[in-house]
Order: C-alpha cells, then structure tokens, then sequence
C-alpha cells in the first residue's frame, strides 16, 4: 500500500514517517509539510492512502480530502488532527479515520492496517454484480469498457458484450471508485484505459473512442483537462 504523508509541523510529520514506516505492506511515497505539495504529488503518483492535518496554512488537509473525494479519486484519507470540529464533514467526505492528537503508536498502525486489509479484499473481489430481475451478472471491473445511462436504463460495455441494468450512474459511479473509472459526462463513466482518441464534438465537449470497441462516449472539456493534469 503506498502512502502520502502531509503535517505543517516538522515534528508531527516525523512522528507520521516514524510510525508508518514500520508498519508492513505498506511504502511512504511521499512526506511534506505543504498541502500544496502532496497535491502536487497525487497528480503524479498513484497512492493509496493519504494521511494528513486538518489545519495548514493555505490549503488545507480538509480543502485536500475534498479534491480527493469530488475528483471521486481512489485514495483513502485519514485525518491525524488537534481538532475536532470537522468531524462530521469528514465523515461527509467518506474519510477512513479521524484521529485526535495526541495519538499512540498503535491507534494509528491499526487504522492503517484495517485499510491494508480492506484492499487486499478488495483485490480479490474486484467484480460488480448486477440484480437483473431472476439473473444476477457478475463482471469483472477491469473488463469495463464505458457505462451509458439512455432513458431509464444503464448498458455496460465490457470487453465480452453489452449488459443491460437498471442501476443509475450514481449508484455505480459509487461501486466503481477505482482510479481507473471517470464520470466523464452525465450520461457517461469510462474506463481510462481503453481510451484511443477524443475527438473535439462541441465547444465543451468531446467524442471518445476506445480500443476494440465501436460504441462511443462524450466527455467534458472540464475532464479533459482534469485527465491531463491528473492521469497523463
């Protein structure tokens, strides 16, 4: 599990590195004492987790977490804070854990290893199943293509062939949120690794095409430049 580290005070930050360093499976990819910077760095390094203060000086560890939870990017977050008054906003914000300083040695190792443990979890259960009235269809996420949501019905392109249900995009937009997947367009989640070519279609949007397959998605100006900074 690889993991990012932001405190503004040098000696959190240490304890932060001391203690996470020892714990197993996992790699700090990255220490700062700017939220700037572990911005920064999650543009161009996949983590898994991020563990950061509340309170910084410009952006904080909180204006951060909810970069991290609107961009729907696949990163846990703890929160390790002298505060409590955004607790109920980071549970608004899906976060992992809420840790008050100070804090022990062991408080923060178990929040990190039932995180370690919840992945592995997740990586032999990366399926989606979908109720279709007597038939349940289980597909493998990484076989996800593109989702189209058309009048009152979803598709989902997988490498195999269309699947048909009636799930929302929000509700699978919620079981999908690996890196891979991106709510491109409302009617629209695709997956970014079949993507060959965008094509402009409109002064705010373009077409998608994507390898072996000839079904096409529409994709904002907006998540254009969103995949640039953050995925390319």
């Amino acid at each position: 599990m690889r993991v990012g580290l932001v405190d503004d005070r040098t000696i959190d930050l240490d304890k932060l590195k001391a203690i996470v360093s020892t714990v197993a499976d996992v790699e700090v990819v990255f220490a700062t004492q700017s939220a700037e910077e572990a911005y920064d760095h999650i543009k161009k390094e996949t983590i898994d987790v991020l563990i950061a203060d509340i309170e910084m000086p410009n952006l904080s560890g909180y204006e951060l977490a909810d970069i991290i939870h609107s961009h729907a990017l696949n990163i846990a977050v703890i929160f390790v804070t002298g505060t409590s008054g955004y607790a109920v906003h980071a549970f608004e914000l899906n976060v992992h854990d809420y840790i008050m300083k100070p804090y022990t040695k062991e408080r923060l190792t178990q929040s990190i290893e039932r995180l370690v443990e919840k992945s592995k979890s997740a990586e032999m259960t990366g399926r989606l199943y979908l109720k279709q009235k007597n038939d349940i269809h289980i597909v493998q996420k990484k076989d996800i293509v593109l989702i189209e949501r058309s009048g009152r019905s979803t598709t989902i392109y997988t490498k195999s062939g269309p699947i048909k249900t009636y799930m929302t995009l929000n509700e699978l937009e919620g079981e999908l949120r690996e890196r891979d997947f991106l709510r491109s367009h409302r009617s629209f989640i695709i997956n970014i690794h079949y993507v060959k070519n965008f094509s402009l279609y409109a002064k705010n949007s373009y077409t998608v095409t994507f390898d072996g397959l000839d079904e096409k998605a529409m994709i904002t100006k907006e998540k254009v430049e969103f995949l640039q900074r953050n995925y390319f």
